[in-house]
């Protein structure tokens, strides 16, 4: 019989850490998981766990130390060979992935349906740059999966029933014996349902679920913008093995506006005015979504220049009430002139004494 150190590879003087390390990697690289069908791989396997076994114990290895080999099943009458006790206590922080995965072996209550919640599901709403600013409310058409109204859901033909699994017998998994394990698979005729549809239902196809339209009435906030997402808990697709439904994900595709621009929750606009308003100021219309307002254009406003409207902009989405609208000054320079501008720009020109290319000698 081979020595249990020797096993293990590791010396006599070991400590109960260096052992248990020599053992787990022993144990990961013969596993008969990872060597199947591999005999050699296997009865490495069983021996490095024998080992283990003893070695791990410190009375069982005091014994060992003392007696060696022959009380361990060396000796006559001890088998020829380890015994083990098939503690797997150390395995099963392994390889619990695996066990867990495979659902154990002892999957003998049947089936248990994992929930899962259902997809979202996402759509456009058109809105005019209008109903982006005051809010709507508007019908979406759906299309999501439901319960199949001919077979209720159950998959079967009407007038016919699942029946149970004739190769799980309604468990929903199936075992296979792996050296010293059995791990429990998910049933491949059933699918781990543990039943099976021997007429399927021809509206579904035993499927149990159908495409179904729904329509849902969404209200759309006021100050919305292009790309605004609102989320409907619970409307999107159904969830599996009683997990929630998913969300009904609204998107807003906004039209520009010919006058307005969006800057945040601020609109802005061009307000024209001719070089004589610019120049000496004046009263001027421009319009805003509540309607036109008369807006002061200060003397001497340059081109380019902001005035600013508090509360006439876009409604926050977030509360606090509205942006502003923010007036940028054009200063319309006429590409013709007739006689009688000419003339007046001519007797400006000659009555102003600044000269405004200054800064340019300097």
């Amino acid at each position: 019989m081979r020595d249990l150190y020797e096993s293990l590879g590791v010396t006599k003087t070991a400590s109960a850490d260096e052992i248990k390390k020599a053992y787990r990697k022993l144990a990961r690289q013969y596993h008969p998981d990872r060597n199947p069908g591999d005999e050699a791989a296997e009865e490495r396997f069983k021996e490095v766990q024998a080992a283990y076994d003893v070695l791990s114990d410190p009375e069982k290895r005091k014994q060992y130390d003392q007696v060696g080999p022959r009380m361990f099943g060396g000796g006559p009458g001890g088998g020829g060979g380890f015994q083990w006790s098939g503690d797997l206590g150390d395995l099963g922080d392994l390889f619990g992935g695996i066990f867990g995965r495979m659902g154990g072996a002892s999957s003998s209550r049947g089936p248990r349906s994992r929930a899962e919640r259902g997809a979202d599901v996402g759509v456009v709403v058109n809105l005019s740059f209008e109903d982006s600013l005051e809010g709507a409310t508007t019908k979406i058409p759906v299309e999501l999966a439901a319960s199949c109204r001919t077979c209720g859901g159950s998959g079967a033909e009407p007038g016919t029933t699942p029946v149970i699994c004739p190769v799980c017998r309604g468990r929903g998994v199936t075992s296979e014996d792996e050296g010293f394990f059995a791990f429990s698979r998910p049933c491949p005729r059933c699918g781990g349902n543990g039943t099976v549809v021997e007429k399927p239902c021809r509206t579904c196809s035993g499927t149990g679920r159908e495409r179904r339209t729904k329509r849902y009435t969404v209200k759309i906030p006021a100050g919305v913008r292009d790309g605004t997402q609102i989320r409907l808990k619970g409307k999107g697709e159904p969830g599996a093995g009683g997990g929630p439904a998913g969300d009904l994900v609204v998107t807003t595709r906004v039209a520009p506006s010919p006058v307005f621009r969006r800057k945040g929750a601020d609109l802005v606009l061009d307000v024209p005015v001719t070089y004589a308003e610019a120049a000496l100021g004046a009263e001027v219309e421009v319009p805003t979504p509540d309607g036109r307002i008369s807006l002061k254009v200060p003397a001497g406003s340059q081109e380019g220049k902001l005035l600013r409207v508090r509360g006439k902009g876009a409604p926050k989405l977030n509360g606090g009430g509205r942006g502003d609208l923010l007036a940028r000054v054009h200063v319309d320079v006429p590409t013709k002139l007739t006689k009688a501008e000419r003339e007046a720009i001519e007797a400006l020109q000659k009555a102003s004494t600044r000269d405004v290319r200054d800064k340019l000698r300097s």
